[in-house]
């Protein structure tokens, strides 16, 4: 058997990552990532990527302030298919909590789709609970480049930051571990 060990640290995610991001979505879904980037410069979001130390994004996720009042609702989650299970959507997931502690919030919110089953069991390990349902829907780019309207039902979950010290993660010199 052999370990490998991929040294990853968290930054801002910047438009020129968006190049290097084609296994997060279509070109249609990078887009409007790049459309939110323009809502961090107004202090409504933060966008975070998780990076190799080339700098290459393997792991990304938005943070909006602007959904529940007191609270970072977390979105746009996506970690490169052939990293998931190696701890990078913990590391992702346990910034983006920091970032909305550093505002002074007291809670995240997420909503992961009912038929996602395994990212679902992953925000239940990191402490999150259950709260509601919604439906949600969004434009998503066909093979043929066409768009079709997507609809889901959403579980929603929350965590209460407040209670919850900040556990130290894995850094960037060690190997991500689940």
């Amino acid at each position: 058997m052999l370990d490998v060990v991929l040294k990853v640290s968290v930054r801002d995610l910047v438009r020129a990552d968006l190049a290097s991001c084609g296994w997060a979505g279509s070109a249609h879904h990078l887009a409007g990532v790049g459309d939110q980037l323009e809502r961090v410069r107004l202090g409504e979001v933060d966008y975070l990527a998780v990076c190799t130390a080339t700098g290459v994004p393997v792991a990304k996720g938005g943070i909006d302030y602007r959904v529940t009042e007191g609270a970072g609702t977390l979105w746009q989650l996506a970690v490169h298919p052939a990293l998931q299970s190696c701890g990078i959507g913990t590391l992702l997931v346990g910034a983006a909590e920091q970032r909305i502690r550093n505002r002074g919030l007291c809670h995240a919110e997420l909503g992961v789709e009912e038929s996602n089953p395994r990212a679902r069991a992953l925000y239940e390990r990191l402490g999150y609970v259950a709260f509601g349902r919604q439906p949600d829907a969004w434009d998503e780019q066909a093979p043929d480049g066409s768009l079709r309207r997507y609809e889901t039902m959403c579980m929603l979950m929350r965590k209460d930051l407040s209670r919850v010290r900040p556990e130290a993660g894995p850094s960037s010199r060690e190997p991500a571990h689940e």
